[in-house]
């Protein structure tokens, strides 16, 4: 499904790739096929290849100096970026790439402000440096990892960025207290039967003492966080220098 430009309603999202026919895909189901179908997101594919060269419509060449692979040409990526900001208008422009900063949650956040984002998805060994020079594109990684393409990556940064949209997820506390807010991983989730494989859920979480719940997830968070991810807990700590993980009291936590 694919929400149409003259609509101009809600988040736009703008793709600009060698496969057009991915999306929405996935982003078709779920929350973000909901929000789609009410308007809160608008998804928008363009067909890079409309812009290629000769009877194949080539979009790529071999790399300067050598080297395995293709590499994207600038002046096609460049007609193809300038036809769709003329088309969507100042938008950020976004390129998927495992040389970019890390994707965030505060990114997502930030975009989710905004009107929408156009993601430049490349294919083959990656992009003339001078296209990303002339246009002075964000580049953005989603991990240390190689992709295919940059289309996985953009229904990843799409989908984190939907769900953070006015209305999609319900309630804000729904993220509020997920991982990353406040640079720490969220805490362990319980649900019934109350006892599972002689596993019981932690005996204060359902004590009914909203307060000692908090601070024991807030706890948890902590404990977490600086066990599986130090570089995010070096963050929190630099803001909070008072804090540091402490044990549960085996009593309550079960």
């Amino acid at each position: 499904m694919s929400t149409s430009l003259a609509k101009q309603v809600g988040w736009q999202a703008h793709i600009i790739t060698l496969f057009p026919d991915m999306f929405p895909g996935p982003l078709n189901t779920s929350l973000s096929g909901r929000a789609l179908e009410t308007g809160a997101w608008a998804c928008q594919p363009h067909d890079l290849r409309a812009f290629g060269e000769g009877r194949h419509r080539a979009v790529d060449d071999t790399p300067a100096g050598g080297g395995a692979g293709m590499v994207l040409r600038a002046d096609i990526a460049s007609a193809a970026l300038a036809d769709t900001q003329n088309k969507a208008g100042d938008l950020p422009v976004l390129l998927p790439s495992p040389r970019g900063v890390p994707f965030t949650q505060e990114m997502a956040a930030d975009l989710a402000l905004g009107k929408g984002a156009i993601f430049m998805c490349n294919r083959f060994e990656g992009v003339d440096e001078r296209f990303i020079e002339a246009h002075n594109l964000r580049e953005v990684s989603m991990g240390d990892y190689i992709l295919s393409g940059g289309e996985m990556a953009a229904f990843a940064m799409l989908d984190a960025i939907i769900r953070l949209l006015p209305g999609v997820m319900g309630s804000s506390a729904s993220h509020d207290e997920e991982s990353f807010t406040d640079d720490l991983l969220e805490y362990p989730q319980y649900t019934r039967p109350t006892s599972w494989q002689g596993r019981d859920i932690p005996t204060i979480l359902t004590s009914g003492n909203h307060g000692d719940i908090a601070a024991w997830r807030r706890m948890r968070a902590q404990e977490i966080t600086a066990a599986r991810r130090p570089d995010l807990w070096a963050r929190f700590v630099a803001r909070n220098p008072s804090a540091a993980p402490k044990k549960p009291d085996d009593k309550k936590s079960g």
